[in-house]
């Protein structure tokens, strides 16, 4: 039987590559995304994948979201968490509005992605769960005290998860990328681009395909022995 892969921020940069290989490797898979319909509606009509829209920071949105796909193309076996905002900001001027949309989406959003799926995953038996960290959440980063702090926390969450889901057939990973080269990073300035790739000892900036063939690995039945591991993809920039 085809096995469901849910992805949330599924439908723009490296949520899209991790949908188009998880499909390529033969998932039945649906793509949340929050808010650009425009941008869903394209990636639906180019690639087949259903999209479902809505936010991961309501976990009753979330439940709900859910229960559409699992009634749609069976039950999720496998969780992507990967939906993340950035409102970046020195912490002398960040506003609680700011932490708190960041805490909300980055960090709660696991929690309100996967505690609707974690008793059928238990049911089952069978369950991977890939969080989507960051490498700023590895090391921090200045002017994003929030980001930093949910992506860390999300390293966290991963390593008790994992130790819950193990007798379960659970595997809870996190993978960290560095800087990819995403529509984000490609529109900041040149100058600020070639700063940054000035610190990565591979020369050169990921790409979203990369990161999605480490998803794909950890989501497979061959990786049932690696649970609560994070990977770093991250061209050398930090060894830890």
């Amino acid at each position: 039987m085809t096995r469901v892969a849910l992805v949330t921020g599924g439908t723009r940069g490296i949520g899209a590559a991790i949908c188009i290989a998880l499909k390529g490797a033969g998932y039945s898979v649906a793509a949340n995304y929050a808010g650009n319909d425009e941008a869903a509606k394209k990636f639906s009509e180019e690639t087949g994948i259903a999209t479902y829209k809505w936010s991961v920071a309501d976990y009753d949105a979330c439940a709900a979201g859910i229960a559409r796909v699992e009634a749609d193309l069976g039950p999720v076996e496998v969780l992507i968490n990967n939906a993340g905002i950035t409102r970046d900001g020195m912490f002398h001027k960040m506003t609680r509005q700011q932490w708190q949309e960041v805490i909300d989406t980055n960090l709660s959003g696991v929690f309100n992605m996967t505690h609707p799926l974690w008793n059928g995953m238990r049911g089952r038996k069978f369950g991977r769960i890939v969080n989507i960290s960051s490498i700023n959440g590895q090391k921090g980063q200045m002017g994003q005290s929030n980001y930093s702090a949910a992506k860390a926390g999300d390293l966290g969450l991963t390593k008790a998860l994992a130790q819950e889901g193990a007798f379960k057939g659970i595997t809870v990973n996190a993978i960290c990328p560095g800087y990819i080269g995403t529509e984000m990073v490609m529109a900041v300035p040149e100058k600020v681009r070639d700063s940054i790739v000035a610190q990565i000892p591979v020369g050169r900036l990921g790409t979203p395909e990369e990161i999605a063939r480490c998803v794909v690995f950890l989501a497979s039945d061959e990786a049932g022995f690696i649970t609560g591991s994070t990977l770093s993809a991250n061209g050398g920039q930090l060894m830890s």
